[in-house]
């Protein structure tokens, strides 16, 4: 039995505690997924009276200025706390839903639009750090990547079925689509105030400090672990940046450029599937039908992750990831609608699992004291990767077609597997072993 289960009184007391962070944390993914407009955003977006090229400008201005607004949330969420961050976000992204459906002029969209950004930054990193720092009160992140997965099911899932009723609101008003976007945003803002602790960087290091001060450090040694600390270095490592420069090894800095290329790829090619399916000939209802499905089986493959990062681990998941879409990306410059959705059903959710074990990397890779500060410098780079990907994606569908659009893109993907391949071969550790309670495994 290992010190942390001892402390806990046993495992059955460890499934308690767990339990007890999880189940508002579950609750909170389905509200603040909820979001009934994104499935019809881009129609509703066209029925204000914008074009194409600018709807994709307002989607590249939200990832771009999400992206530059990461940094200083990130930094933000550490100091006032990760819960605060979380809050402010959704209520701002909430506001600017409301604030779409009572403007029409494009100006005001484009503020609503970088608003919107920043409060997406607010929200990401601040809720993966919270999530991970709270098992890590209960010393139970071992169990984070099953913990993760479900996180994401009913994130994803809960999206699709929005999707579809997105749709059905819609008869009534795009005013009760976005409306009901924005209450249930507030709903899971309610649910974080009543039932998660807020936890600031200070906050984790006190407790990482406090549980190794009864024996040894983090890494089982009597020292702390690479990345944690030490008495005399708190104020030598005062910045994110610092932190940033004692955990950035090659194969880590590796890893965040590859998954932003996967991101890129992956999030625009499910935006843009909905007009390579009506290039194709798919009616509107069928478009959506599939999206839907697509977000459902994203939703339910993250559920493998645990039993894949197991027996595979994530290096070898990576690549595999990355041929996928690049295969996707392909099959749909075929022109045939059926090969079209029979590839993005089935390949959509591969990369899903992929997102869940490289963050569970991510987490043990940087200390928690500046967590959600760095965690955001990577979703920086993973923002600004997605904001290009729609520019070019968008600019090759237009100048090729939708179809050899999509499939000269699977290039974006292929770089990023021969970019990890190195780290493969090699073998190089991607993780320093910060944060590893005693008898946890260093990730593969």
């Amino acid at each position: 039995m290992t010190r942390t289960t001892e402390a806990l009184g046993g495992s059955g007391a460890a499934d308690s505690a767990v339990r007890s962070v999880t189940r508002p944390f579950y609750v909170y993914a389905v509200l603040a997924n909820s979001l009934f407009q994104r499935g019809v955003f881009v129609l509703f977006l066209l029925h204000r009276g914008f074009s194409a090229g600018q709807v994709a400008l307002l989607q590249t201005l939200l990832y771009l200025v999400s992206g530059l607004a990461e940094l200083p949330t990130g930094v933000i969420a550490d100091r006032i706390g990760r819960r605060a961050s979380i809050v402010i976000g959704q209520l701002v992204i909430a506001g600017c839903l409301l604030g779409q459906v009572a403007f029409t002029d494009y100006r005001v969209f484009l503020a609503l639009f970088i608003a919107q950004g920043v409060g997406m930054a607010c929200v990401s990193g601040a809720d993966t750090a919270l999530l991970y720092d709270l098992l890590v009160r209960r010393g139970a992140t071992a169990g984070y990547v099953k913990v993760k997965s479900r996180f994401t099911m009913l994130g994803t899932v809960t999206s699709g079925a929005a999707i579809v009723l997105g749709g059905q609101l819609q008869q009534i008003s795009w005013g009760v689509v976005y409306a009901g976007s924005a209450v249930c945003l507030v709903l899971s803002v309610v649910v974080l105030v009543a039932r998660v602790p807020e936890i600031r960087g200070a906050d984790a290091v006190d407790e990482q400090g406090g549980a190794a001060q009864d024996g040894a450090g983090q890494d089982g040694t009597g020292q702390g672990g690479i990345g944690q600390d030490a008495p005399g270095e708190t104020h030598g490592d005062a910045t994110a940046w610092r932190a940033m420069l004692r955990v950035a090894t090659p194969a880590l800095v590796t890893l965040v450029v590859v998954s932003g290329l996967m991101h890129a790829t992956l999030t625009p090619y499910i935006i843009f599937t909905q007009q390579t399916l009506s290039d194709q000939g798919a009616d509107t209802a069928w478009v959506g039908v599939v999206i839907a499905a697509g977000f459902l089986a994203g939703g339910l493959t993250p559920l493998l992750a645990d039993r894949a990062d197991r027996r595979i681990g994530y290096r070898v998941i990576v690549p595999v990831s990355l041929l996928t879409l690049a295969v996707a990306l392909g099959l749909s410059g075929l022109g045939l609608v059926q090969v079209t959705v029979a590839a993005f059903l089935v390949l959509v959710g591969i990369p899903e699992i992929t997102a869940v074990l490289v963050d569970n990397v991510f987490n043990e890779a940087v200390p928690s004291r500046h967590r959600a500060s760095l965690l955001s410098m990577i979703a920086f780079v993973e923002s600004a990767l997605i904001g290009i990907g729609y520019l070019v994606l968008g600019a090759l569908m237009d100048g090729l077609g939708s179809g050899v659009g999509m499939a000269v893109y699977a290039a974006v993907p292929l770089l990023a597997c021969l970019l990890w391949l190195p780290v493969l071969l090699r073998g190089a550790r991607v993780t320093t072993g910060t944060e590893q309670p005693a008898g946890q495994k260093a990730s593969r």
